[in-house]
């Protein structure tokens, strides 16, 4: 089996940065297929200068119902002798809040062993999310009292203390008022699941526990930078209709099965990149000024335990991102080159 090699640490960044500098350009358009359609098509243009032979796995949907990036496109170069690689992406966490000027929407993208990603039936799945200290302590399938007793216990707080990020959602009622009646705190999100479950793992971001029903790739996705950051995803498939139901009984899966990080991503080499489109608590969005474009990524690798951040400055006279679509590569301000090569 190929293995991840690091030097592809900051191509991956250099994809995510692609996206996010592409869809910040229609930041509060109001138009989100457009942010959505802009950063897959740069993200792709990009992900074909990588010396790998890789397949998306977690990706923009099937292919009958996405362009590109749709699951089992073979992405990278291909040469010979290039690893052979999984690849998982969200050209854009919370396309919506781009859409609108929303803060907490970022680019993603996570590379690791080929096999080494789970593929889940069901579009949604119940999760819970936590940072190295509580990694291991908590259980999705006790009672929320009871996993935020333990956890204020573990962290040495008083329960009044503790963070609980949920997805502002009416399928969430239960669990917000839950929450409440036990005494935490609660932050609500409008979209953007995969940085609030890293968030967790992160001590500057001052939340403490993810929890709730939001997409099983987003998961896939968040599991990959929690391993390389100590923390813990736990999720059960869970079916939106009959439908998947069935699918998950066709083939075989268990609706009680908890999964865990190690069970998502199934390598102990994966690297994970995300960049900033709007402001968050993560990362900082994209700023402009001057004919400078900058951003902000995070970058890690599981194997070292390594994480950093990238603070780049991209000069808008002379920055090009190639565009998939089109076959070619385009200045960030929008105006066609002639030489096709990427600078």
């Amino acid at each position: 089996m190929s293995k991840v090699p690091k030097e592809i640490t900051l191509e991956l960044v250099r994809v995510t940065e692609a996206a996010a500098l592409m869809a910040s350009r229609h930041l509060g358009r109001g138009n989100k297929e457009t942010v959505d359609k802009i950063a897959s098509d740069s993200m792709r243009g990009m992900l074909d200068y990588i010396d790998m032979k890789g397949v998306v796995v977690i990706g923009e949907g099937e292919k009958d119902n996405a362009p590109m990036l749709y699951i089992g496109e073979k992405v990278g170069n291909w040469e010979e002798d290039t690893p052979e690689l999984d690849i998982a992406v969200d050209p854009i966490d919370g396309t919506r809040l781009v859409a609108y000027g929303l803060p907490n929407a970022i680019s993603v993208i996570a590379a690791t062993d080929r096999g080494a990603i789970e593929y889940l039936p069901t579009f949604y799945s119940y999760k819970l999310a936590v940072g190295p200290e509580l990694a291991g302590k908590l259980d999705i399938n006790a009672s929320i009292r009871e996993n935020l007793r333990v956890a204020a216990a573990i962290l040495n707080i008083d329960i009044s203390e503790l963070t609980v990020v949920i997805l502002n959602r009416e399928r969430h009622r239960e669990i917000i008022e839950e929450v409440r009646r036990v005494g935490a705190r609660i932050k609500l999100i409008s979209d953007g699941d995969i940085a609030a479950a890293i968030a967790t793992a992160l001590p500057e971001s001052y939340v403490n526990i993810y929890l709730g029903i939001g997409g099983s790739p987003e998961a896939i996705l968040a599991a990959a930078a929690l391993k390389s950051l100590g923390g813990e995803i736990q999720l059960k498939l869970w079916p939106i209709d009959e439908n998947e139901r069935n699918l998950m009984a066709e083939k075989g899966y268990d609706a009680n099965r908890v999964y865990k990080t190690d069970d998502l991503i199934k390598s102990d080499n994966v690297i994970f990149a995300a960049t900033g489109v709007t402001d968050g608590d993560l990362l900082r969005g994209v700023k402009y000024t001057k004919n400078i474009a900058i951003t902000e990524s995070l970058v890690m690798r599981s194997k070292t335990k390594t994480l950093r951040r990238i603070i780049s400055h991209h000069n808008l006279k002379y920055k090009t991102i190639p565009l998939k679509s089109e076959g070619e590569v385009r200045f960030l301000n929008g105006k066609k080159t002639t030489n096709n090569k990427m600078k």
